[in-house]
């Protein structure tokens, strides 16, 4: 967790370096996104583990997220439960963003960097994971129920380059471009 005089040096930071004249134009993250899908419906356990782990990496309950077209391949109804999706805000979403950076992303196999097209135009960048057990609050024995997680990280920034040098300002490892 960044302290006080720290942010104020990333905020005057930016705020030099894309032009602002005010303090309030640099952007912020307004909220993070940790979803899931579930998956087969039938397999309850699974389901409990799913909701489990999550509640235990986001530290808050995920909230179930339902199908909204019936799609016979799949043998999914409208209405059926899809998957899970936690929004974190406030402390929960600053903490989140510190284990994100500084413990998750460093545990990751192979990790070279967020390629930068992972940041939309809207400013906001969404990472994917293929495994859950990245993270140190799931690690143990049992690894039959492995899923993936999609993670959004939501900013204020009104453009894509606006967004990379904001999130390259709070710790965001990117692909070093050759």
């Amino acid at each position: 967790m960044k302290t006080a005089t720290a942010q104020s040096h990333t905020f005057n930071a930016l705020k030099s370096e894309l032009g602002y004249t005010n303090v309030m134009q640099v952007p912020k993250v307004s909220k993070i996104i940790v979803s899931t899908g579930v998956g087969s419906q039938k397999d309850k356990k699974k389901i409990e583990l799913i909701v489990e782990r999550l509640t235990r990496i986001t530290g808050q309950a995920p909230a179930a997220r339902s199908a909204k077209k019936s799609i016979a391949n799949f043998k999914s109804r409208a209405g059926d439960i899809a998957g899970y999706q936690a929004t974190l805000r406030g402390s929960r979403m600053q903490s989140f963003l510190d284990k994100l950076v500084h413990i998750v992303l460093p545990r990751v196999k192979d990790f070279r960097g967020i390629k930068t097209s992972a940041i939309d135009e809207m400013g906001n960048i969404s990472i994917g994971f293929k495994e859950h057990t990245v993270f140190p609050e799931t690690s143990d024995e049992d690894s039959k129920d492995i899923f993936g997680l999609a993670i959004t990280i939501v900013t204020t920034a009104k453009n894509k380059k606006e967004a990379e040098a904001f999130l390259r300002h709070i710790g965001i490892p990117f692909v070093a471009s050759t």
